[in-house]
């Protein structure tokens, strides 16, 4: 087993100020990435009142063998109420930048993208001025669904490729790169801003990431995180390296000079971590929303 790092180590969350965020979630009924996929920011970011929503779960119709979602092949069904009572949670967090993912529904003949689009609309009803993220799953390749989801018009199109093609079968079993990267493709024909991610530490070559990075560019995307894997459970993908933060850094520098707006890279990067800086890219890349 490989030992984890000083660099990985994170400071224990405040009780009272991460309290008062998870009040206000289970007050209103709310699942979040944060708690659900175990995320080893959750500290940092429940303390600046922050958080990744996650709709139509907590269950997934997956099981990729990285995630700690739990799995259920047949999920409940989608309740008509949470779009309302997550625009409700937006505005009680006074959040200028929202981030809402969901689970896969590959039961549901959308994918959820009904779901995405009922949500953006009802934190744009009673949040005008919030910017909204949303990390999509790849919808079964469905094409309408994702249009959907782009008509609704949220600022930032998140879909994260997650690993290197050659480990897609370990990592990633239910889902395709070429699909995922032609997701990526037709967002960007939207009027707002494209992201995906990648974990590191599972097996790939720093060259094999380079290739990923430059395949996404060669879809038009804008940003880009990268960020080491965590084994949340015994039972999930052990990791392989423990990426220093010098690697990192070349990414970063690689990314930029490819030519994406914004390049997130640092072994506690999450696909959401610091999401709320695309305030910075829009006013420097404006682009109509």
């Amino acid at each position: 087993m490989v030992t984890k790092p000083e660099w990985l180590r994170v400071k224990a969350p405040q009780p009272a100020r991460v309290g008062a965020v998870k009040d206000i979630l289970r007050d209103l009924g709310l699942n979040t990435v944060c708690e659900e996929a175990s995320c080893p920011n959750i500290g940092e970011c429940f303390k600046a009142r922050t958080a990744t929503f996650l709709i139509m779960g907590p269950a997934c119709t997956r099981a990729c063998p990285y995630c700690d979602i739990d799995f259920e092949k047949y999920p409940k069904s989608l309740d008509p109420t949470e779009p309302l009572r997550l625009a409700q949670a937006v505005e009680r967090l006074a959040l200028r930048h929202v981030v809402v993912t969901s689970v896969n529904r590959d039961d549901l003949p959308d994918g959820g993208a009904h779901q995405f689009s009922r949500c953006i609309e009802a934190v744009r009803e009673r949040m005008p001025d919030t910017t909204i993220e949303v990390l999509v799953p790849d919808f079964c390749g469905n094409e309408d669904a994702l249009e959907i989801v782009l008509k609704a018009g949220p600022q930032v199109l998140n879909h994260n490729t997650e690993t290197v093609p050659r480990l897609y079968r370990r990592v990633r079993p239910q889902g395709d790169y070429r699909r995922s990267l032609r997701l990526l493709e037709q967002a960007r024909n939207g009027n707002g801003y494209t992201k995906s991610g990648l974990m590191v530490g599972l097996g790939e070559t720093f060259d094999e990431v380079l290739a990923v990075m430059a395949d996404l560019r060669s879809v038009g995307c804008d940003i880009l995180t990268l960020g080491q894997y965590l084994q949340p459970t015994p039972k999930h993908l052990e990791v392989q390296q423990f990426v220093p933060p010098e690697t990192f850094g070349q990414w970063r520098a690689a990314g930029v000079a490819m030519g994406f707006l914004q390049v997130v890279a640092s072994p506690l990067t999450r696909s959401s971590y610091h999401a709320g800086e695309v305030h910075d890219l829009m006013r420097a890349y404006p682009r109509k929303s």
